[in-house]
């Protein structure tokens, strides 16, 4: 008897065995990427040397860096058309969508393995994939036809009764989880749903569920491919790719979690943590200056539909400024063709394009001190654009319904919406998606002057020395690390560049102080490299000489992403020695080399820090020990080549 989780590793496992914790290896039969990180990806792809993709199917897509205010971005676009015509991959250009909502509709297969360089690839375990977020080199080699490593995961196994009242949604669902759980609750963990209530749940419910698990640190999140599914593949014509899968009666979890689906209310996640969780009816009467609707995480067509009908009729509060981006340009169709988009406009709403857009902090920025109400999956500081907004996320009832009073506003209060149930059809038009070029095309490959090379670690040498540059504490995330937004995004190709920004929300003197040291330490509490998949996170302190990060504990991805560039991620043997260093304090880790090989055995490796030694885990496979001696994963990879 296996979960769901195992039934899908298990057919795609070809190193290790499955139990929790031990190293593995996954074929991979999707890949996704997007223009943020996909730029580096496709630069990392071509350095390995490799002609086409060895996938079922590769897509890049086109979706963050939509704000041309000048040549660089246009530019990173044409490279990614070009670089994905040249070697296989498909494209799906700008305008078209978001990559999560437009995979899910157009190349989602229940029972297949999707990687991709964003951390709420798991949106697609709403149909049953194993998708789970990597940083870009991991997608290269994937592209490549290598395996994807990772830790054999623990499986939760989160079981729903009952139904979702009128007014509360699939996004107080995973808001629930993450009052429970936190942001750490789902570390090395997979969420697997199941139970009488997944029933009641659409294929775009479901969805939501499973992007925003990344909040919680979660490998990814499943549910299981059922006649829901079905209904969703056969109103999006491809139902030659659905098969049903789900678990087998009996079988085994590591942890339970219990939801009634009829007892949630209206939640709503405060500044400026996913987790930091309130009843919305305890916040209400909070002024608002501005509401954004859409994200991967509720931009679907049944999302918008709430919203129009909530909105039809109506105008929203003078002072408020509402926005609205529909998740595809499918999505967008439909509501242009059925009136919705004009009920919408007609109440005062600003339709975005098809995007990430303010999610990411690429326009709407909020003014001074505002507080604005999203239906995103992050509010962490600043990632809005604004340092001082509050930034609080919901459901698009609790959004709509606020935005026509200006204050956060329990939906319930309002008159019931009946729900969006799928079409029997969505319009097919798939004219935005470029294919790859005929075998025999030849392509020209084009790179803007804004493209520069990316940095290379370099093979261990017996020391690593220098002193801590800064101190951090808990949950510093990757918007911490390598900030976005519309003034640092288009330089996503440029690392020199980005890398004079990077830990400047912490401290602006970071970098200058990194490179007049020639490089060295960070020193940071637990959950250290939280949210976004961002590989910049860890090539911008690369680029500035950064040696080892030295954390309480690590975010999986960034752990990865820093192994991956040659940078030791080492945990405190004993957290409370975290505690008595000083920024500042001098770092050396002597017979490095011979320490990291050792400590397939041991365990750990010893330090100097501060005058005083202290021990660090360094629990690393074979296989990252190997990466790390190498100075990263394209080194590594060379050498494995060569020989």
């Amino acid at each position: 008897m296996m979960n769901l989780t195992q039934k899908l590793i298990s057919a795609h496992l070809l190193e290790g065995e499955m139990t929790p914790g031990s190293p593995i290896a996954l074929r991979i039969d999707q890949t996704l990427t997007q223009d943020s990180t996909g730029t580096m990806a496709y630069l990392q792809f071509e350095a390995m040397g490799v002609g086409q993709v060895k996938t079922r199917r590769s897509v890049a897509y086109i979706d963050h860096n939509m704000l041309q205010s000048g040549f660089e971005n246009a530019d990173d676009h044409r490279y990614i058309q070009s670089v994905a015509r040249a070697h296989g991959i498909y494209c799906s250009r700008p305008g078209n969508g978001i990559c999560h909502q437009v995979h899910l509709e157009r190349f989602s297969a229940p029972g297949q393995t999707l990687l991709g360089s964003d951390s709420h690839t798991p949106t697609c375990g709403g149909v049953g994939m194993l998708a789970m977020g990597a940083g870009g080199l991991d997608v290269a080699v994937a592209m490549g036809g290598g395996a994807y490593h990772i830790a054999m995961p623990q499986v939760v196994k989160v079981w729903l009764t009952g139904r979702l009242a009128p007014m509360v949604s699939a996004k107080d669902v995973i808001l629930e989880l993450l009052r429970r759980l936190s942001v750490k609750g789902g570390v090395g963990k997979v969420m697997e749903y199941g139970g009488p209530g997944v029933a009641t749940l659409s294929v775009p419910e479901r969805a939501t569920i499973c992007n925003m698990g990344a909040e919680l640190g979660a490998t990814t999140s499943v549910f299981p491919s059922d006649l829901v599914t079905k209904q969703f593949f056969q109103a999006q014509g491809r139902e030659g790719d659905w098969q049903p899968i789900s678990a087998d009666p009996g079988a085994v979890y590591e942890q339970r979690v219990d939801i009634d689906l009829s007892a949630l209310t209206p939640l709503a996640a405060c500044p400026h943590s996913p987790d930091k969780v309130s009843p919305v009816e305890a916040l209400a009467q909070l002024r608002l200056d501005q509401v954004c609707i859409g994200s991967c995480t509720n931009s679907s067509f049944a999302d918008m539909m709430k919203v129009a009908a909530i909105l039809k009729g109506k105008s929203i509060a003078p002072w408020v400024s509402l926005t609205i981006s529909p998740g595809s340009r499918q999505v967008l169709s439909m509501l242009a063709g059925n009136g919705a988009l004009q009920a919408m406009i007609d109440a005062g709403a600003r339709i975005l394009e098809s995007g990430c857009g303010p999610c990411i902090g690429m326009g709407q920025a909020p003014a001074t001190n505002a507080v604005s109400l999203r239906t995103f999956n992050r509010n962490f500081c600043g990632r809005s654009g604004t340092p001082s907004a509050q930034v609080y996320l919901c459901s698009p009832e609790t959004a709509a319904v606020s935005a026509l009073t200006g204050y956060i506003t329990d939906p319930r209060t309002f008159e019931e919406v009946p729900p969006t149930l799928t079409p029997d059809s969505f319009p097919i038009n798939d004219n935005m998606i470029a294919p790859p070029a005929a075998p025999g095309e030849t392509v020209e490959v084009v790179r803007g002057p804004n493209i520069k090379p990316f940095p290379l670690g370099q093979a261990l040498g017996q020391e690593l020395s220098g002193q801590v540059l800064i101190r951090l504490g808990d949950d510093i995330t990757t918007d911490h690390i390598m900030p976005s937004g519309a003034k640092l995004l288009p330089y996503r190709s440029n690392v020199p560049y980005l890398a004079g920004f990077c830990l400047s929300p912490c401290d602006p003197e970071f970098p200058a102080r990194a490179r007049a040291q020639g490089g060295g330490f960070i020193l940071a509490g637990s959950n250290y490299g939280q949210g976004s998949s961002r590989e910049h996170a860890a090539l911008c302190p690369l680029e500035l000489g950064i040696k080892a990060v030295l954390a309480k504990s690590f975010a999986r991805i960034h752990a990865a992403n820093l192994i991956n560039n040659g940078i030791l991620p080492l945990t405190f043997a004993d957290p409370a020695d975290c505690d008595a260093i000083a920024q500042g304090d001098p770092v050396c880790i002597p017979d490095v080399r011979t320490q990291l090989e050792a400590a397939q055995q041991t365990g750990t490796v010893q330090a100097q820090v501060g005058g005083r030694q202290v021990t660090f885990n360094a629990q690393f496979s074979p296989r990252q020990t190997a990466i790390l001696l190498a100075g990263g994963l394209i080194n590594y990879t060379r050498e494995v080549q060569k020989s």
